[in-house]
């Protein structure tokens, strides 16, 4: 029986909106400071789509400038993978969206919900249809715009979010790169300590539920932040067992971009130094399932990432889920 051939990343491309929300910004609208939130963050700004545009218009973007990377054209793609909480419809998917605004004429389309944890959880599948053979091109996107579902009255939420795509077009690996290993995981037990809870069919749209401001992000930020530190390390060690590989050898670490705590405490507890972690919240803020791919984009087009590097993801979100993901580029 012929070993399965595990999927590669042929290209990654990334878009974020124009408008800039810095932290000054945000002390005109609600009790804060620029010192308070980099101090308890790391955000210095966050980019902020404007009206009129939507999630499937950035992911697009992003999505043109992966194939273009790749050397793939939209015709060829044989699955989409959009990975998202703030999509442009209930249904459709925005993945369908997406489709039929770069040209994927032959692609199956689909979402996939996992918050923060959304791109691994798209990587783990693109992987799977490539293995078995179902696949040879697969685009997985990373997209949401959190600024539509953050209550700016909320000062302990609001200074969290931005809004950003990124993207990335896999195939069947050669040599010795490709995904090495990947881990997903979830608990659903604890999804009320981070949740929206109005917009689904639990609380459909009301009166009382937008009074209530319930078709926002609400978040207890104390108990996501241990349950974070905790899933990612361990998600972390379980994609290097998996693949026989010691964070020693890693060349790069790109964590969910959440809070810069919780970075220096998973990189702390892998032994890392700051050179080989990935760090770019202070730009963007914290952009869900866009997170990573946004941040993967940026290390392969600035040269911290280069062929042959062994890059380890890891992301933790509302569900909850936690998963990793480790990859010979």
């Amino acid at each position: 029986m012929c070993e399965s051939i595990p999927a590669m990343i042929l290209g990654t491309g990334r878009a974020v909106p124009d408008k800039i929300l810095t932290n000054h910004d945000l002390e005109k609208i609600v009790d804060t400071s620029d010192q308070w939130i980099k101090e308890r963050s790391g955000i210095e700004r966050r980019h902020i789509l404007e009206d009129g545009k939507t999630n499937s218009d950035l992911a697009s973007l992003a999505s043109q400038r992966a194939l273009e990377d790749a050397g793939v054209k939209p015709e060829e793609l044989d699955f989409i993978i959009v990975a998202t909480i703030t999509p442009d419809y209930t249904f459709p998917s925005t993945a369908a969206q997406i489709q039929a605004k770069i040209g994927a004429v032959n692609a199956a389309a689909f979402d996939i919900s996992a918050a923060c944890s959304g791109f691994i959880y798209g990587l783990s599948i693109a992987d799977s249809l490539i293995k078995a053979e179902l696949a040879n091109r697969v685009l997985v996107i990373g997209s949401e715009m959190l600024s539509r579902i953050t209550d700016w009255e909320d000062r302990s939420t609001c200074v969290l979010f931005g809004d950003g795509s990124g993207a990335a077009v896999l195939g069947p690996a050669e040599g010795n790169r490709g995904i090495l290993s990947s881990y997903i995981k979830s608990d659903g037990k604890l999804g009320n300590l981070l949740i929206m809870p109005g917009g689904g069919a639990t609380h459909p749209a009301t009166h009382e539920t937008v009074d209530k401001r319930m078709h926002y992000i609400k978040m207890e930020g104390r108990e996501v932040f241990k349950h974070a530190v905790r899933a990612m390390r361990d998600a972390a060690l379980h994609a290097l067992d998996l693949a026989g590989i010691t964070s020693e050898e890693l060349d790069l670490l790109i964590p969910h971009q959440a809070n810069v705590r919780i970075i220096d405490a998973i990189a702390s507890r892998l032994k890392l130094p700051d050179e080989k972690v990935y760090i770019n919240i202070q730009e963007y803020g914290n952009t869900s399932a866009a997170s990573i791919p946004l941040a993967l984009d940026e290390a392969r087009r600035t040269g911290k990432l280069k062929q042959g590097d062994l890059c380890l993801l890891v992301a933790f979100g509302g569900g909850f889920t936690w998963g990793s993901a480790l990859i010979r580029m």
